[in-house]
């Protein structure tokens, strides 16, 4: 399928420019949901959570009905204002929650504006997050999230349908097009705001390069890992993991415009340079795997697409 175009090929079908974020390619996923699979993986246990695609009732998160009560209901489920007002013991019904809500937190920040091969990381991330958000649509999840970077942010409570994924595109547009103001976060700020947001017994996904990742940062994820399933998606790009081998150590780099010229150094600095990367990247996925949160490491010099196939098949 995709990876058998060439680069030039899949842009053109994908309707995107690399460079910038539009809604046909957003819109493009729908119909790759069978690359994801968001079927919960851990039970979570919360006063607030009910128990995802029961369909009986019971107790839960969603008042449903009061009736009479029969033998072997439980004392704590009565309604005490019924049974005073009618004389008769009344006993509360409660209907699980069949929707999961789905919260992504896409970065698209200064450092995510960079690719040296197929796309920019903010694209990358784009695209992921679109697919994420056809997905939840196709299982009847409430999508939900943050879309941020240095100048402008956009929270998103949990909706259902075709509104909520128009809506979380709508924001993915809007925030990479704000290149100035000043109502924009951090990613560790960001963590803190999708904290407060998040409901137990939901779905996260954290997208960025994780380069403004602190302390504060892992608190957060940490804190939001207690009740939810959390995975964290780094999008990198292959220049910022390795510097390119040129000739007599000069690289070739251009803004789409002009052409210029930057020396890699010696094959001594090259490989130092790598080895400093593959302890950075090894740290962090240390750091976020002990949390028990899902890694699932994304390149932006390949269609995301073709990635979760492999992995898939992996």
């Amino acid at each position: 399928m995709s990876q058998t175009l060439s680069s030039q090929q899949w842009l053109a079908q994908n309707g995107t420019n690399a460079i910038d974020i539009g809604l046909t390619e957003l819109l493009w996923y729908q119909r790759y949901t069978k690359v994801l699979d968001l079927t919960p993986r851990m039970a979570i246990h919360s006063k607030l959570a009910g128990t995802y695609l029961a369909k009986s009732k019971g107790r839960g998160m969603e008042f449903d009905e009061v009736r009479h009560y029969q033998n072997g209901d439980d004392v704590r489920t009565i309604d005490w204002r019924v049974t005073a007002r009618t004389g008769k013991v009344h006993t509360k019904l409660f209907r699980e929650e069949k929707e999961r809500p789905v919260f992504i937190l896409t970065d698209l920040g200064d450092s995510m504006r960079f690719g040296s091969c197929l796309l920019f990381k903010s694209v990358q991330a784009a695209h992921l997050a679109a697919l994420i958000a056809w997905h939840v649509k196709q299982r009847g999840d409430k999508l939900g999230g943050l879309v941020f970077n240095a100048n402008q942010h956009i929270e998103l409570k949990p909706q259902s349908r075709s509104h909520g994924v128009l809506r979380y595109f709508h924001a993915l547009t809007e925030v990479h097009q704000h290149t100035s103001g000043h109502r924009g976060l951090s990613l560790d700020t960001a963590l803190s705001q999708l904290r407060r947001l998040v409901r137990p017994g939901s779905l996260v996904y954290v997208l960025s390069d994780f380069s403004q990742f602190s302390e504060d940062g892992l608190r957060h994820i940490r804190a939001i890992r207690q009740h939810n399933e959390v995975t964290c998606c780094p999008v990198t790009d292959p220049l910022e993991l390795a510097l390119p081998s040129g000739s007599n150590g000069l690289a070739a780099v251009s803004d789409g415009a002009t052409t210029g010229y930057i020396e890699l150094g010696s094959d001594t600095i090259q490989q130092r340079y790598a080895s400093a990367q593959q302890q950075l990247q090894a740290q962090l996925k240390q750091q976020i795997s002990q949390l028990g949160c899902k890694w699932l490491p994304i390149t932006a010099a390949e269609p995301v697409l073709s990635q979760l196939e492999r992995k898939n098949h992996g």
